[in-house]
């Protein structure tokens, strides 16, 4: 007898973009649970196969193209939040730079965050850039769940292998790891279900963030750090 489904999609609607740290939003009126990963990583194949759409969230066939927060409201009951692929090499350091504040200005502020999906290609050791990303939302204390994608481009032995050096990478145990794959489906019901429960939880925010005192320190860090670390 196959699973019940975790997350069954009754509803989807795109709530809009955000293109600036101060910048428009969607009002933060659902729980919030944000994607992120580097522009190849497979976030929109993800996103489109845990929402069973094909082509919602879109694909690109140019990693790094896409420099807004996408809003999208899942059966009115928590708002998906895709954010803009970093670390593509051929992107300018400039705009890398315009990245930075905005992801962190609203992983710092928004109220309604309840977590991050963090995705890593299983066949690539995590970059400089996925681990400063891991580190930030440590710092941040944001519940954080890994994705593995792209699982099925490997054997099952290799697989296996993969995912243990995966998670040593990041000094997480393997079982927090969830392998994904946007062809087959396989770890679809797992994520949803884990996103479920995220959604479910109260904020873990200790207290309300100052927006602007946040954004601020943003753009105060991309001054000070350079541009070229691309998140």
């Amino acid at each position: 007898m196959s699973r019940a489904d975790p997350l069954v999609i009754r509803r989807l609607e795109y709530l809009g973009p955000m293109s600036a740290p101060r910048g428009w939003r969607p009002e933060p009126k659902l729980p919030e649970v944000a994607f992120s990963g580097r522009s190849n990583v497979g976030k929109s194949s993800l996103i489109n196969k845990l929402v069973r759409r094909k082509g919602w969230a879109r694909v690109s066939n140019t990693p790094g193209r896409t420099r807004e927060i996408h809003f999208f409201d899942v059966n009115g009951t928590f708002a998906l939040v895709d954010l803009p692929g970093y670390g593509y090499a051929r992107i300018s350091k400039e705009r890398k730079a315009e990245w930075r504040p905005l992801i962190e200005g609203f992983l710092r502020t928004s109220p309604a965050l309840r977590g991050v999906v963090q995705l890593l290609d299983v066949r690539r050791d995590p970059t400089e850039d996925d681990l400063q990303m891991l580190d930030f939302l440590g710092e941040l204390g944001a519940p954080t769940l890994i994705a593995a994608t792209k699982i099925d481009k490997l054997r099952k032995a290799e697989a296996a292998a993969r995912l243990r050096a995966l998670a040593d990478a990041v000094g997480i145990d393997e079982a927090q790891v969830i392998p994904f794959s946007a062809v087959t489906g396989e770890g679809r019901d797992e994520l949803a279900a884990a996103i479920v429960e995220l959604v479910r939880q109260p904020s873990w925010r200790e207290e309300e963030p100052d927006p602007a005192s946040a954004d601020d320190a943003s753009a105060d860090d991309a001054s000070a750090d350079g541009a070229g670390d691309g998140r």
